[in-house]
């Protein structure tokens, strides 16, 4: 090769890398979004926290506590999935969960808190709301089934109504759980198309679907108007449901003043043989269930 041919060959290369050089590099891809949850430690965690709520079962029965937790949110957000996590593991008579339907015709003569107030637990109980008195300010307020002052007369006398609760020993705790409108979208077209989930779409739903902003307007509304010292609201962030309900439930642990109550070691009775004959079913009188399975 000649001198002026090797020149020009490296002049085009040093013109190559210039040029490659000059490029902005494309920036990297920023994952917002956590890593997926596996399924097998969901499982152990949740397992971790149900046994943590057999402990707070213990304590309330032992101190007589009352506690509220009022679980609220848009259609779809995982109330349902968070409030079953709770209290798969521990007794119905401790735990129980209140999801209350529209008022009959005598109900609606009541008091509008009266029929909550009816459902408050008694000492030594936990009382959880799927939905609750904040529906007036929700899904009364967007569907127009109330009136702007009497939704504005609840929003300034409900904060008095909890201070009350919490002064007379009640712990409450309030929960929103705020679901992503593309989330919400694919949960409701899982319940359109899946038989097991078509139970869960209720006319109402589908008529509050196309008022996602008014929703919002809705809850911006409450929450400044009734998150107070005594029972702020908690935001809980539900597009994951697995990550929400270890979330949630670990939360409301935290804010609960529960101590593992120390309990004697339970020993079995040796059965007594007395009266002791051939127990074996008779089956010439009783019918056995097919075993399909």
């Amino acid at each position: 090769m000649n001198v002026q041919k090797h020149d020009q060959f490296q002049g085009k290369a040093a013109g190559k890398r210039t040029k490659s050089s000059n490029k902005p590099q494309r920036a990297r891809k920023v994952r917002d979004e956590p890593i997926e949850l596996s399924r097998k430690r969901y499982e152990k965690e949740l397992e971790k926290l149900q046994i943590q709520l057999c402990y707070l079962q213990d304590w309330v029965r032992e101190t007589g506590a009352r506690i509220v937790i009022v679980c609220e949110g848009r259609d779809t957000a995982g109330k349902g999935g968070l409030i079953k996590r709770m209290t798969e593991r521990v007794s119905p008579r401790t735990f129980r969960v209140i999801s209350l339907s529209a008022p009959s015709g005598q109900e609606r003569q009541k008091l509008f808190l009266q029929r909550y107030v009816e459902q408050l637990p008694a000492a030594g109980e936990v009382v959880i709301f799927d939905r609750s008195w904040y529906n007036r300010a929700g899904v009364e307020r967007v569907m127009g089934y109330t009136s702007e002052n009497e939704i504005e007369t609840f929003l300034e006398n409900v904060p008095k109504f909890e201070r009350w609760l919490v002064e007379s020993g009640v712990i409450l705790i309030k929960l929103w759980l705020e679901v992503g409108m593309k989330e919400q979208d694919r949960r409701f077209r899982q319940r359109i198309e899946d038989p097991l989930r078509q139970w869960k779409l209720s006319p109402m739903d589908i008529k509050s679907y196309s008022r996602w902003y008014d929703y919002s307007r809705a809850r911006d509304a409450m929450f400044a108007a009734t998150s107070h010292s005594a029972a702020p609201w908690f935001v809980l962030k539900s597009d994951d449901k697995k990550r929400a309900r270890l979330n949630g439930i670990k939360h409301i642990l935290s804010l609960i003043p529960y101590k593992r109550i120390k309990r004697a070691k339970i020993h079995l009775p040796k059965r007594s043989d007395k009266k002791r004959y051939d127990d074996r079913l008779d089956l010439h009188k009783v019918k056995l269930v097919r075993e399909v399975y």
